[in-house]
Formats: C-alpha cells, structure tokens, sequence
C-alpha cells in the first residue's frame, strides 16, 4: 500500500498531462527550475520544503510542473483566490479598505492614528515606486537584511522575491529621524490588477521601539494606498499578529496545497504546519472544487 495520501482521479491527470523537459518554468509572475523551485524549511528538526516565493510574496500561481517536480513534503501558501487549485486554510489575508472614508473616521482607529503621528511629527518620510526590474538581491538585502535574519527568511526566497517583482512596481517608504537615524525602510508591492498594495516587509530601527515604528509603517503604507487610487492594503497573513487588528477591515481566505507522505514525521505531529493550518483530509488534494 502506497504510504502518500490518495489523489483524486483528476488530480492524478492534471498531474501526468504534459509535464515538459523545460529547464526554466514560468507563470504569472514567478520563474523557476527544478534546482530552484525549493527551499528548506523546518518545524522544529522536521524537513520539509516551500516555494521560493513563500516568505515575501502575495499570490503564487501553481502549474501542475511545479507540483510533479516539487520535494516533498510540500507546501504552497497564497495560491490566488480565483485559481481552481488550493484549499482554504485556518490562517487569513488582513484587508485594509484604505478607500473607505469610513476607515478614517472610526473613533478608536481615528484617535489611535493621530498618537502615531504625533509621535513622529518631527520625522521626516520619503516614498518612492520603483520598477522591481530595477532591484538586484543585494538592494533588497539593504533595506531588509536584518529582518531577514531576524525570521529566517532564506537567501532563495529573497531570489525568489526579486524574480516575482521583475515585471511590478514596489513602493519603498523611509522614515528618518531628525538626527539623520534611519528608523524603519517598508517595503510594498503594487497589484494594480487586484487594486492592491501588498506589505511584503518592514525593517525598523529597534532604537526606536517605543514609538511603534511597525505600525507607523501600516499607517504609512495605508495612506499611500489611499492617496494613490488602491483599494485595499493588504496587510498578509493575520493570525500571529496582534496588532494588525486595528488595520483591518476585510478578511480574504489563503489558499494552499500541502503534499505528503501520511507516515511522514511532520504528518505525525500535530503541532506541524499540516495540521496547524490544514485539515489532514486534504493533504495531497490539488483541485479546489474536485
């Protein structure tokens, strides 16, 4: 008896249906090979494997190459709402209506945002839109290679990163200090197509960690969003993160896939991803309405 979760039969199809001997593989946004595809991630000593645009990026397109060439076990998080492929999971996209005059207005938002400001009255902020085309690794690594450390974020996802925004526009907010610090740099892309600004990271200065510099950034980029013609700043994955609460005003579903071998340790512990944001009866299903 095979040890890996049944398919459904037409999964099993897509799965066999002209799976090509192209070296380089591409869809939406993203490129990718066989030696690339992959980047080791780990649940306490377990192993197993993600995409390289796991960490920073909004929406990753599947094809069912990259599901046959993919290590296992393997997980895809952020499969695009409309694409017929991925399950729901517990965790959630945080939307924020930046074009709602409502969002503004609310009392406790309203008063909570004019205490940020007033904390950083004397700052100064810079806003630029940049073609992705235009950053290498190394400039990405400028302006978040702390936080990257800080989350373990991998060298190939930061690859994975720049070859996502190749052909999109990202916005790069500073805020510095009078005394010339530079206090946070946050980093966005720009999804015309979904009239979205998505916050793929933020470095702040941990000097300046009583005045909130994450938040400020959020206030920063919704502002922006706003001022610029999108609808919704999407704030990511919300469930770790507390304080995202006072930004959000819409939750879209995440999409994912997970493949395994039943027997496998991580499917064994219930403390891993596969349970933690999955249900087990769909590990190894790849279509969302089969």
């Amino acid at each position: 008896m095979s040890k890996t979760q049944p398919l459904y039969t037409r999964d099993i199809e897509l799965l066999e249906a002209g799976v090509n001997k192209v070296e380089t593989q591409t869809v939406g946004n993203q490129t990718w090979s066989r030696e690339n595809l992959c980047v080791e991630s780990y649940h306490e000593e377990i192993l197993y494997y993600t995409t390289r645009w796991d960490a920073l990026c909004p929406y990753i397109d599947v094809t069912p190459e990259m599901m046959q060439m993919a290590k296992k076990p393997f997980i895809v998080y952020a499969v695009p709402p409309e694409s017929p492929y991925g399950v729901p999971i517990n965790d959630k996209y945080g939307l924020v209506h930046a074009a709602s005059e409502e969002f503004w207005i609310e009392p406790r938002r309203n008063r909570k945002f004019r205490e940020l400001e007033k904390q950083f009255k004397n700052f100064s902020v810079t806003e630029d839109v940049i073609s992705g085309s235009k950053l290498s690794v190394a400039d990405i690594y400028a302006m978040g290679g702390v936080h990257f450390e800080s989350y373990f974020i991998h060298d190939k996802e930061v690859e994975g990163f720049v070859d996502y925004i190749s052909h999109l526009q990202v916005l790069v907010i500073r805020v510095f200090a009078e005394n010339g610090d530079l206090v946070l740099t946050d980093v966005s892309v720009l999804l015309p197509e979904r009239s979205q600004v998505y916050g793929s990271f933020c470095q702040w200065n941990t000097q300046y960690k009583n005045r909130s510099p994450g938040i400020y950034a959020c206030l920063l980029a919704t502002k922006w969003t706003a001022k610029n013609g999108y609808k919704y700043y999407n704030l990511g994955p919300v469930d770790d993160y507390g304080y995202k609460a006072l930004f959000v005003t819409d939750f879209e579903p995440i999409f994912a896939l997970a493949f395994t071998d039943s027997d496998h340790p991580l499917a064994l512990d219930p403390k891993s991803p596969l349970h933690t944001d999955f249900k087990p009866d769909v590990w190894n299903r790849i279509l969302r309405n089969p």
